[in-house]
C-alpha cells in the first residue's frame, strides 16, 4: 500500500524524536578520531554479489553528456562504450544551438550512427528583457527543424544566478518566455529542465548537514547565502508554478526534480500535472538507500520516470544496473563525496524496467530511432 506524503512525514518527524544514543551522547573516544576523509571503514558483511555490466534491455539514456560529437574519433569512442553498456540511444543534452548543434548532428549522420543519437537544443537566457522570448523561440524552432527533438538540459543557472537586462535575477516563471514553453508544446518536443540542486545545498553548512562533505569539497555547490540565491523551496514553488502554466507542454525533470529525498513530493507534483516526468541522473544515492520504498516508487509512476546518467563516465553506469536491476545489499556507490552510505538493489520487475530504460523516451521523444529495441 502507497503512504501518503502526511504518512511519510509523520514517520520522519517520529524517527527524529528516538533519543541520540548514549554512547554518542555520554562517551568520548580514547584516542584521536580520524577525519571524515580518513575515516574508510572495511565491510566484513558476505553477502551474495551480483556484477551487471550490461543492461538487461537496451537503454535511452536522456541525459547524455558525450562531450562535443563533431569528430570522428569521439563518436567512435563513445559508440564503443554504449556497445558494451547497451545503450541504444544517447541524447546529446550538452548545451547546443545554431551551427554548434547541426554540426555535431551532420558528424553523427557522416558516421553512420543517426539511429544511435538524437539532439535536444539549448536555450539561451542571458540578459532577457522585453522581445527576448519571441527571440529564443525564434531559434528553437530554427534548431528543430535543422533536427533538434527536444529542449535541454536547461542548467540550474536559469533561477540562480542568471540575470534579467535590468539586473535582477531571471525567475522560472517569467512571463516573458511564455512564448518559448508554448512553441515547445506546439512543436511536441520535451522539455528536460535541471532546476536548483539538491536542498542540502541551500541550507547551513553545519554538522547536521549530509552533504557536508561535498560543500566543503565543491563551495561552488554551496546555495545557502540568502543575499545570492533563492531557498530551495522559493526555486520550486517557481518551477511548479511554470510548469502549471503550460499544462500542454511535456516537462521532464532532471535529477527527479531534486526531490529523491521525498519521493511523497515528487509524486504529488506526478499526480496533479500528468504531463510531468522525471530522470534519474546524479541521484542513485538517495533511491539505493531506499530500495523499498523506491521499488514502490517506480512501480507506481513506471509510466513516468527515463534513465539518464549525467556524466559520460562508462564505468559508472553498471551501478545504475545493479541498483534497478538486483536484490544484492549493502554495496558502495561511485563517489564517496556524495553518500557515505551504502546502496541496495531495488530488483525492479521487467515491465518496469523497459519503461525505465527505453519505453518512456520512445514515447515522449518525436523522431526517436526505433531499431535496436524489442517490438
Amino acid at each position: 500500500m502507497s503512504l501518503t506524503r502526511s504518512q511519510l512525514l509523520a514517520a520522519t518527524v517520529a524517527t527524529a524524536l528516538v533519543p541520540t544514543l548514549a554512547c554518542a551522547q555520554d562517551r568520548q573516544p580514547t584516542l584521536p578520531p580520524p577525519s571524515i576523509t580518513e575515516y574508510q571503514p572495511r565491510s566484513t558483511l558476505v553477502v551474495p554479489e551480483h556484477s551487471v555490466p550490461r543492461a538487461k534491455f537496451p537503454v535511452v539514456d536522456l541525459h547524455g553528456h558525450p562531450g562535443n560529437l563533431s569528430s570522428a574519433a569521439t563518436i567512435e569512442r563513445v559508440m564503443t562504450a554504449m556497445d558494451e553498456l547497451n545503450i541504444q540511444v544517447m541524447v546529446q543534452a550538452m548545451p547546443s544551438s545554431g551551427e554548434r548543434l547541426t554540426s555535431q548532428i551532420e558528424a553523427v549522420r557522416a558516421a553512420g550512427y543517426a539511429d544511435r543519437f538524437v539532439f535536444f537544443a539549448s536555450l539561451d537566457f542571458g540578459n532577457v528583457g522585453p522581445g527576448s522570448g519571441a527571440r529564443i523561440a525564434a531559434q528553437l524552432e530554427e534548431d528543430v527543424r535543422a533536427g533538434a527533438v527536444g529542449i535541454g538540459e536547461i542548467q540550474k543557472s536559469f533561477g540562480l544566478t542568471n540575470r534579467k537586462a535590468d539586473g535582477t535575477r531571471l525567475q522560472l516563471d517569467d512571463p516573458e518566455l511564455d512564448v518559448v514553453w508554448e512553441t515547445a508544446g506546439r512543436l511536441g518536443i520535451p522539455v528536460f529542465i535541471h532546476t536548483g540542486d539538491p536542498a542540502e545545498f541551500f541550507e547551513p553548512l553545519d554538522y547536521n548537514n549530509e552533504r557536508w562533505l561535498e560543500m566543503a569539497l565543491f563551495p561552488n555547490r554551496q546555495f545557502n547565502d540568502r543575499s545570492r540565491f533563492p531557498t530551495f523551496d522559493d526555486l520550486m514553488a517557481e518551477r511548479d508554478r511554470l510548469i502549471a502554466k503550460h499544462p500542454n507542454t511535456t516537462w521532464v525533470l532532471a535529477h527527479m526534480g531534486w526531490h529523491t529525498q521525498d519521493l511523497g513530493r515528487l509524486g504529488e507534483i506526478f499526480d496533479r500535472h500528468p504531463n510531468v516526468h522525471a530522470e534519474v541522473g546524479a541521484i542513485l544515492y538517495d533511491l539505493g538507500r531506499q530500495p523499498r520504498f523506491a521499488r514502490e516508487f517506480f512501480e507506481r509512476y513506471a509510466d513516468r520516470i527515463l534513465f539518464g546518467k549525467d556524466s559520460f563516465r562508462p564505468e559508472e553506469y553498471p551501478y545504475y544496473w545493479r541498483v534497478f536491476e538486483t536484490a544484492d545489499e549493502y554495496f558502495d556507490y561511485y563517489r564517496d563525496y556524495h553518500a557515505f552510505w551504502k546502496l541496495y538493489g531495488m530488483d525492479l520487475p521487467d515491465d518496469v524496467l523497459r519503461q525505465l530504460y527505453y519505453g518512456n523516451a520512445l514515447r515522449i521523444i518525436p523522431r526517436m530511432p526505433t531499431n535496436g529495441f524489442p517490438g
